[in-house]
């Protein structure tokens, strides 16, 4: 077997045990708080009686291990469980919210990508000036900054000059239009594929403040990891060697060091795909966006830990798939990552 599938198969098999404490902490975590979650959800609706009769179903007066068993088991099988406020599976949740997440999310990596690589190779050429300075002020500033703090600014001080919508991912007509009869419960696609083009145009108007405020969070840690990359890069031999022939400044930089500096940024995107979810939460909020973070923060407030479970272990299972993804990526751009 070749270093490539070696390696993708190694990657593969490893997720099997980060999955197993993942799930494992997700369980033991919504697990730890003082009562149950039936009891923490409607056990000011009803009778003692109806209350037990309720845990009884739920599988919770069973021993701790048989539910996690359970839980396992279910995961595995791709059953999510069902709310206890609303009685929703969570996979119907995920299917009709996990859309507006999913464009919300891409487009702001593409925002950060966008902002943050061209700015850290800027910083990372103008070492040492003004404009590196900034630039570095800026990455810090963007990634410290809560998220919903750069949420509110955006709404007050951008939105308005420019007005932009502040709430939502579309206005009722467009939403009440495509939601009518949804082909794929994303949007943007939805719109495209049945030729709504004003449509599209009003989902893509308010998706820039959304994506941007989100985008900015981890903005900043892509300038300084192509900065500090690019510098490292531009002091190797092989950089100096094609200065020595007297190939130009701006070549060296572009053919012989930028791509070997993208190796360490894409190695954290994986990492970021995990903080950009946390951020989506806060952001959704913000914008009162009706994605999956919204859902997560309803039933948090309600207290129905079965859905918050649920859509936790969604995003859990997303975050190491996407993991997966990037090392596999990294090992076709950088051979020497196969032999690690």
């Amino acid at each position: 077997m070749g270093s490539l599938p070696r390696y993708v198969l190694q990657r593969i098999l490893l997720v099997i045990p980060m999955m197993f404490i993942l799930l494992t902490m997700v369980f033991i975590l919504l697990r730890v708080a003082p009562g149950d979650p039936i009891s923490a959800a409607v056990g000011d609706k009803l009778d003692p009686a109806a209350l037990e009769a309720k845990k009884t179903a739920a599988g919770l007066n069973r021993p701790l291990i048989v539910q996690y068993l359970e839980y396992m088991g279910n995961t595995i099988t791709g059953n999510f469980g069902q709310t206890i406020t609303d009685n929703r599976p969570v996979l119907e949740i995920v299917r009709d919210n996990g859309g507006a997440t999913l464009t919300l999310t891409l487009g702001a990596f593409l925002i950060a990508l966008l902002v943050g690589i061209p700015l850290g190779r800027i910083a990372a050429r103008r070492r040492d000036t003004a404009a590196d300075g900034v630039i570095r002020i800026f990455g810090i500033v963007s990634y410290a900054t809560p998220i919903f703090f750069i949420g509110l600014l955006m709404q007050l001080y951008v939105a308005r000059p420019l007005g932009l919508p502040t709430s939502s991912m579309a206005n009722a007509k467009t939403t009440a239009l495509l939601q009518s009869d949804p082909i794929t419960h994303v949007l943007p696609i939805d719109a495209l594929i049945t030729g709504q083009w004003a449509a599209f145009g009003d989902i893509a108007v308010h998706h820039i403040l959304p994506c941007f405020t989100l985008g900015l969070m981890i903005c900043g840690v892509f300038i300084r990891m192509t900065r500090v990359n690019l510098l490292q890069t531009l002091q190797s031999d092989y950089v100096e060697a094609a200065r020595a022939r007297g190939i130009h400044e701006r070549r060296v930089i572009s053919k012989h060091a930028f791509r070997n500096a993208l190796v360490p940024v894409v190695t954290i995107i994986g990492l970021q795909i995990a903080m950009m979810m946390g951020g989506a939460v806060l952001t959704e909020s913000t914008f009162n966006w009706p994605g999956l973070g919204t859902q997560l923060m309803k039933y948090i407030q309600a207290r129905d830990y079965i859905g918050v479970q649920g859509i936790i272990t969604f995003f859990a299972l997303i975050v190491a798939a996407v993991s997966v993804v990037v090392d596999i990526v990294n090992a076709l751009i950088d051979p020497r990552v196969r032999y690690e």
